[in-house]
């Protein structure tokens, strides 16, 4: 745990050789991967797959937008908020989803998602402010900032009890969420709690034969999952103020599933792992243009290097989900388990060649000579 602490804090340093050093990546970085953490805890450990947990995220994003607007810019009560609404919605949402299982779940959770997409998007618009989304305006009354601070001229930053959180500072805040997050997670995973969800996730049949009701174990880890997703997306509003319908919709929680996936679900480290793939890919591939692919390929006779241009230019820039699809591809087909299982099929080769080579070295040492 130690370990992950420090290579969290000290990603600055040691991501600026790629050029995501950044605050705005490292912050995304941190954000989805506690929303990957979060839905590893459903997806990994019972096998039940949601399509509907960006309505979480949403939720979470609108909530602190609220608290921002109605009571102060700070981030505690902000989080605090978002997490307990995200929990509440879980409940409501889990408490019908669960009574199916397998597809029908997925299916069940992707209306629940839509239906809330669509609600924020039009019927809710007097509280999320439609397609235009939540924002603050110089008129919030921001009750408590107010009674102890008084108003100030323009539209404040959020802040952690005067520090204003932005740049590296808030990269930081959302590091140290990060961290409390994979240490509940660790626990979770390491607890009987956590044993009997991986019970389910193997026979569940079996598990209600043996005198377990399965069900409030399924709507606590799904409910402690949608939290997570609260907490990602309350921190999406403390680093950008600003709450959308497009946060909740279908794409966003197929994204979450593709980082986990690729990462390797039911792994610790694995959806971490797949969400800052995911971001760096995102952040590299749609920011090239054909004027520098030109560039690459300027070398070349000019019908070849067109030619190049072209087919390179379906794979970058509004494209580079076309790569994601492909590379999502590649792991399914040749690493099931994803990263992590090509990460541990590596060590097990590395380990079983210096093995293979200290027996070949005992055997040359106690084979008798000629």
């Amino acid at each position: 745990m130690g370990i992950f602490a420090l290579v969290v804090l000290t990603a600055p340093i040691w991501l600026s050789p790629i050029g995501a050093s950044y605050p705005d990546l490292l912050q995304r970085f941190a954000i989805f991967g506690i929303f990957a953490i979060g839905y590893n805890l459903l997806f990994g450990l019972t096998g039940y797959l949601s399509f509907g947990h960006a309505a979480f995220l949403g939720v979470g994003s609108y909530a602190a937008v609220w608290i921002f607007k109605l009571l102060t810019m700070n981030a505690v009560l902000a989080v605090i908020f978002g997490v307990l609404i995200a929990a509440v919605f879980a409940l409501l949402i889990g408490f019908v989803a669960l009574r199916r299982a397998g597809i029908y779940f997925a299916i069940l959770t992707l209306a629940f998602a839509q239906m809330s997409y669509n609600l924020a998007y039009s019927v809710l618009t007097p509280l999320t402010n439609g397609e235009t989304g939540l924002t603050l305006s110089t008129n919030d009354p921001r009750a408590i900032d107010a009674l102890f601070a008084g108003s100030g001229a323009g539209i404040p930053s959020p802040s952690l009890f005067g520090l204003e959180l932005t740049g590296y500072t808030a990269f930081y805040f959302c590091a140290v969420m990060l961290i409390l997050a994979f240490w509940v997670s660790l626990r979770i995973f390491r607890s009987p709690f956590g044993l009997k969800l991986l019970a389910i996730k193997s026979n569940q049949t079996r598990m209600r034969f043996t005198g377990y009701n399965t069900r409030p174990y399924l709507l606590t880890i799904f409910v402690i999952s949608g939290m997570y997703a609260g907490l990602a997306g309350s921190l999406m509003a403390i680093t950008d103020p600003l709450a959308g319908a497009e946060r909740m919709q279908w794409t966003a929680s197929g994204e979450v599933v593709l980082m986990t996936i690729l990462g390797g679900a039911g792994t610790l480290i694995g959806p971490l792992l797949g969400a800052a793939i995911i971001k760096y890919a995102e952040n590299i591939f749609s920011a090239i243009h054909s004027a520098q692919l030109t560039e690459v390929f300027d070398f070349l006779p000019e019908p070849v290097t067109d030619l190049l241009v072209g087919v390179a230019g379906l794979f970058v820039g509004e494209g580079w989900h076309l790569t994601l699809g492909l590379l999502f591809m590649a792991i399914v087909i040749f690493l099931p388990g994803g990263l992590m299982e090509g990460l541990y099929r590596i060590g097990h080769a590395i380990k079983r060649r210096r093995t293979g080579g200290a027996a070949s070295d005992r055997s040359a040492i106690t084979q008798p000579s000629e």
